[in-house]
């Protein structure tokens, strides 16, 4: 027989579980939060509640598992300063774009530059020379020159990073694969389909201007609405390396994160179009809970060790009493023993419901917010 709906939610923290109808996904990606998808990461209203109900007002904030930077982003507008870590390349890119301090007027000069330039190319009919082979695998030729054209514009401005995740952005939509099937595409798609997502017969994608006239005008238009909500004095620091081993400069009034989950998302391969394009460096055999691991029980032992080392680095900094929000879905019952190697005491556990919007995903999802302290 099924779980009852109140066996279901008897113990959620209804403050902590929207619907779809009271958190849109216009609010779940408001302003910077959407420069640039990423799968995995957790609302930024979240974040707020967490903020707002365990770290005093005004504190310095922690993410050891930085990931997009939600965390930072919405510290900024709440009146916090932060520091979020990341090992992935692509990943201290997307923070430093969202979180730094702009003059507008020059971001805005720069942008449509690049814009009326993209709009102006004519790009060939075949591969430019410098095509990778990546890039003449998941892109089709008028797409390959219009977004290495569009790449040969980034040193040529200051705000060289933004053009960046503009470039990103684009390649991701103008792929060769279905646009059902846009977070992990399996093989170069090169003939017409049927759409599950649009639920008619669909075909590849052939130039990527559009996307990058798109996404030139959408990143200035939200960058301008952040600037304007982001508290002026707070400032946001991105530290690009292992959590476990880095200096993490405290000290914090409270972390608020959510880790990879073991076995799961391959950060890199999700952004590989970033990571070729860009000529990003790639630290993937160093990142913790990546799925070519497994889940054997060497493998969540491995994950078990390097998450606890991060939070044993990340008890160095705190302040006295500073709490340790970690969201996680912890169904095999791992974070006991990692909080215990820490040295962090679980205080409180809150469950919530999670509204599975993403993919093709269905069911019924919760995921709990472990508050801790140091011993």
């Amino acid at each position: 027989m099924a779980a009852t709906q109140e066996a279901l939610y008897g113990e959620i923290d209804l403050a902590l579980s929207w619907s779809e109808s009271e958190l849109p996904e216009r609010e779940r990606t408001k302003h910077v939060h959407r420069l640039h998808p990423y799968l995995g990461k957790f609302v930024p209203q979240l974040v707020e509640a967490m903020l707002d109900r365990y770290v005093a007002a005004g504190g310095r904030v922690l993410d050891p598992f930085a990931g997009s930077g939600t965390t930072l982003v919405q510290a900024l507008e709440s009146g916090y300063d932060a520091t979020g870590v990341d090992i992935a390349s692509f990943n201290a890119l997307l923070m430093r774009v969202k979180t730094r301090p702009y003059n507008l007027d020059a971001l805005r000069a720069d942008l449509v530059w690049a814009y009326d330039r993209a709009e102006t190319f004519e790009p060939q009919t075949t591969y430019p020379a410098d095509a990778s082979p990546y890039v003449r695998a998941w892109f089709a030729p008028t797409a390959a020159a219009e977004l290495l054209h569009f790449r040969s514009l980034v040193e040529q401005v200051a705000h060289a990073d933004v053009l960046r995740v503009v470039l990103a952005r684009a390649a991701r939509s103008a792929r060769r694969t279905t646009h059902f099937d846009l977070e992990f595409p399996r093989e170069p798609q090169r003939e017409e389909y049927w759409c599950f997502k649009h639920r008619r017969t669909c075909r590849p994608v052939e130039s990527a201007r559009r996307f990058l006239l798109r996404y030139t005008l959408d990143t200035l238009e939200r960058i301008s609405t952040f600037a304007d909500i982001r508290a002026s004095d707070g400032v946001a620091e991105i530290l690009h390396g292992d959590a476990r081993e880095l200096d993490l400069r405290g000290s914090y009034d409270g972390v608020v994160t959510s880790p990879p989950y073991p076995g799961l998302i391959d950060y890199h391969e999700q952004h590989r179009y970033a990571y070729e394009l860009l000529g990003l460096d790639e630290h993937r055999e160093v990142e913790l809970g990546r799925p070519a691991k497994g889940t054997s029980r060497a493998a969540l032992q491995e994950y078990v060790d390097g998450i606890a080392d991060v939070f044993r680095n990340v008890r160095e900094t705190l302040k006295l009493g500073a709490p340790v929000c970690i969201v996680v879905n912890d169904k095999r019952g791992l974070y006991p023993e990692i909080l215990s190697r820490a040295g962090l005491r679980l205080e409180d556990r809150l469950e919530r419901h999670v509204n599975r919007r993403t993919g093709r995903r269905a069911g019924e999802y919760f995921e709990s917010i472990l508050v801790a302290v140091a011993n």
